[in-house]
């Protein structure tokens, strides 16, 4: 158990007897009345957002999951493929479970997969990834200064925002919480 004061980002926890991981928190302190903490929490099996306020005092069961390595192999319609980097087993998880996460996903690379009672639960990136350019427009010669933009298809079928002298084929790092761009590998 931990109080509701001590709620954080990323922390799971049962809730009205399903398991829920805390997107977003805010400490208020109202001129009137006790302290609480407002929490926004989205439900890991619906996969539902709801909004809830915890008191100092009241009392959060905390869920911890087993983090397990596993490698990427590829994905189908509804489902991703991974394989279990502690005793090689081929694991398949559902494409709601990976959610956003598939844009970051490339084949062979590991990642931590929560695990709860044997069925995986959060699919955590690093915080940075390295993907390819599959399109974009070609870059002009002498476009190294300036602050302006394009759109750029990455291998995963992402799109980001980058400078204007980079093209088609080259390796760029992405920020895997925001989806900007952070340099060329």
């Amino acid at each position: 158990m931990v109080e509701g004061s001590a709620l954080r980002r990323g922390m799971v926890i049962q809730h009205d007897g399903e398991l829920c991981i805390i997107t977003e928190y805010q400490h208020v302190k109202p001129g009137k009345g006790p302290a609480y903490m407002q929490v926004a929490m989205k439900n890991l099996r619906t996969g539902r957002l709801q909004r809830q306020r915890f008191r100092s005092g009241d009392n959060v069961e905390q869920v911890y999951l087993e983090s397990r390595p596993m490698q990427y192999i590829y994905s189908d319609e509804a489902h991703d493929h991974f394989m279990d980097q502690t005793d090689y087993e081929s694991v398949i998880i559902d494409a709601d479970v990976v959610g956003d996460a598939r844009d970051y996903l490339v084949e062979g690379m590991v990642i931590e997969v929560g695990m709860h009672e044997g069925r995986a639960v959060t699919i955590n990136l690093p915080t940075s990834v390295v993907l390819e350019i599959a399109e974009t427009e070609p870059g002009i010669k002498g476009d190294t200064v300036s602050a302006a933009t394009k759109p750029a298809k990455t291998v995963t079928g992402l799109v980001v925002q980058v400078p204007l002298f980079v093209n088609q084929g080259e390796r760029i790092k992405v920020d895997t919480r925001t989806g900007q761009y952070l340099g060329r590998d």
